[in-house]
Formats: structure tokens, C-alpha cells, sequence
């Protein structure tokens, strides 16, 4: 096969799906579990605020949905590479040199998810992508170079 395929030179810290395939075996899927997960863990946050707003929040519950899930995001992938749906899925989030995130890149990362999430058409571009590029790749992991692998072994 030719290496020129998924060879690209800002990824090149990154396992090559050609000849470490195990590293993104299932990632499509479990990216899915983990987005399930993580969807559950933040509607029970917000479910929590609520309470403890003595239901005043359900006036703005959207925006606050919006911001307790985006610092849910940014501050689980800056800790540790992964929200939590993601470390049950055994999946971490790589830049392009095969690092973990930085709280910089998760900001960045989370603020892709975050516009995609709420622009359909960007949203279902990422699914695509994910399902059909070798690496698994979503439209925000594309444009800052990072990509979901099955975590490694430490």
C-alpha cells in the first residue's frame, strides 16, 4: 500500500491506521458510547444545578446545559486527554505530535464541538468524517490535527 495515502506531516506523531490499525479499531463507535455517557453525566449536572436553583435555572436550561457541558468537555479533556465517556470507552484524544491535550488544545477542541453541535450541517459533515477517514477523524479533530485512538497501555 502506498504510504503517501495517510501520511501527513502535521499528524506525524500519530499512529499510521495503514500499519498500527489497532489503534483505531472500534474509535467511530466508541466515540459514539462515550458521547452517550458523557450526554447522561451532563444532564445529570444540570439536573443537580436545577435542583439546587430551586428550579429557577429551567428559565435559561438551555444555556446552562451549553456551559456546564462545555466546561464538563474542556476541564475532563484537559485532565486527562478523555472526557469521562471516553475513559470508560477506553479512547483518549492525541494532537498531532501523539501527546495529550493541553488545557489550550482541550479548550480549542471543546469550542469545535461546541459550534458543531449547534450547526447541524457542521455536526453531520464530523459524523461522516469520523466513520469514513482513516484515522476516524470528526471536522474539528481534522482542523486542529488531533484524532481519538484507543488508549494506550501505561
Amino acid at each position: 500500500m502506498d504510504m503517501t495515502q495517510t501520511y501527513n506531516p502535521r499528524l506525524s506523531g500519530l499512529p499510521d491506521p495503514d500499519y498500527h490499525a489497532e489503534f483505531y479499531t472500534d474509535v467511530p463507535f466508541k466515540r459514539l458510547m462515550a458521547w452517550g455517557i458523557d450526554i447522561l453525566l451532563i444532564t445529570l449536572l444540570v439536573g443537580i444545578a436545577t435542583l439546587l436553583g430551586a428550579l429557577l435555572p429551567l428559565f435559561f436550561l438551555p444555556f446552562l446545559y451549553f456551559c456546564i457541558g462545555f466546561l464538563y468537555r474542556w476541564f475532563t479533556i484537559a485532565s486527562g486527554s478523555a472526557t469521562l465517556g471516553m475513559r470508560v470507552m477506553a479512547i483518549e484524544l492525541l494532537n498531532g505530535d501523539g501527546s495529550r491535550l493541553d488545557s489550550r488544545q482541550a479548550f480549542l477542541h471543546t469550542l469545535g464541538y461546541a459550534v458543531s453541535a449547534v450547526t447541524v450541517p457542521l455536526q453531520l459533515i464530523s459524523i461522516i468524517m469520523m466513520a469514513a477517514t482513516p484515522r476516524g477523524q470528526g471536522l474539528t479533530d481534522t482542523v486542529l490535527g488531533t484524532t481519538a485512538v484507543n488508549r494506550r497501555f501505561r
